[in-house]
């Protein structure tokens, strides 16, 4: 899947001009069908697209097994983007898509397609979890995702999300253009590969708003830790939810906004 494009350029800096050739993030539409019915289109950098699906219709309560998800790829020839046909049993629809609502995903969207307030209601069981956790593990987690970014080394214009077990060791890291696109990603390989129950501690590279917050949610993660600032919805959602939320994570500095008894060291 091509993730990078590059495009000519000119470079102004101090009133010199110069010619370059600049690495871009591909930006790219994916039409997904459930048993061959539209149901949502999500701009997202190309590859780990079966991840994607699996995650977001995790988050979307509407296919909830740990078993891989079914899909046929057919490429529209007639527009710049892709269409995944997923194909689910009947029975094992989940309530999400019985209260069938149009979803437009972009790739920086808070939340997506919501017709109601209501819809952004969860009533659930809070997490319960704690961990041991230092601001010396925090730096470390960063740096190994950090290591893992070799679409924003080139380009500078994608996001990541990296997801740790109890340890603090490395599931998995994921880059996309949108942040909540880099989660679903996560979440996806984790359901595929039968490791979310390890899922503890997840970092963003960016902000993060109500969606990345339900998403860890329904994901059971305890802990979300990001380098940039947090919403007013977030943070509330994440006090109901028994999540731990981290923002501002960088320069030696960090705030906590949410169940700080979650962690037993900082």
């Amino acid at each position: 899947m091509v993730q990078i494009k590059t495009y000519d350029a000119i470079k102004i800096s101090c009133d010199i001009s110069s010619e370059l050739e600049d690495n871009l993030v591909v930006e790219a539409p994916l039409q997904i069908n459930i048993n061959s019915q539209p149901y949502t289109v999500v701009m997202r950098t190309p590859g780990n697209d079966k991840y994607l699906i699996q995650g977001l219709l995790f988050a979307e309560d509407i296919y909830k097994k740990p078993s891989p998800i079914k899909i046929e790829n057919f490429n529209n020839k007639e527009s710049f983007g892709t269409i995944i046909n997923v194909i689910i049993a009947k029975i094992d629809l989940g309530n999400g898509y019985l209260n069938k609502r149009t979803l437009l995903s972009v790739s920086s969207c808070g939340i997506c397609g919501k017709k109601e307030i209501n819809d952004i209601k969860i009533k659930e069981t809070p997490i319960t979890k704690k961990i041991h956790l230092t601001f010396s593990e925090i730096k470390q987690m960063f740096a190994t995702m950090n290591s893992t970014q070799t679409v924003f080394q080139l380009t500078g214009g994608s996001h990541a999300s990296a997801v740790f077990n109890k340890n603090k060791n490395l599931l998995t890291s994921m880059e996309d253009i949108g942040r909540h696109n880099a989660v679903d990603k996560c979440i996806g390989y984790l359901i595929q590969s039968n490791k979310l129950n390890e899922a503890t501690i997840i970092l963003v590279s960016g902000r993060v708003s109500y969606e990345i917050i339900s998403k860890a949610f329904f994901a059971k993660i305890p802990i979300i830790i990001a380098v940039s600032a947090c919403s007013s919805l977030a943070v509330d959602f994440a006090k109901e939810f028994g999540i731990c939320l981290i923002g501002f994570t960088r320069n030696k500095k960090m705030t906590i906004y949410s169940h700080p008894h979650t962690i037993h060291s900082l």
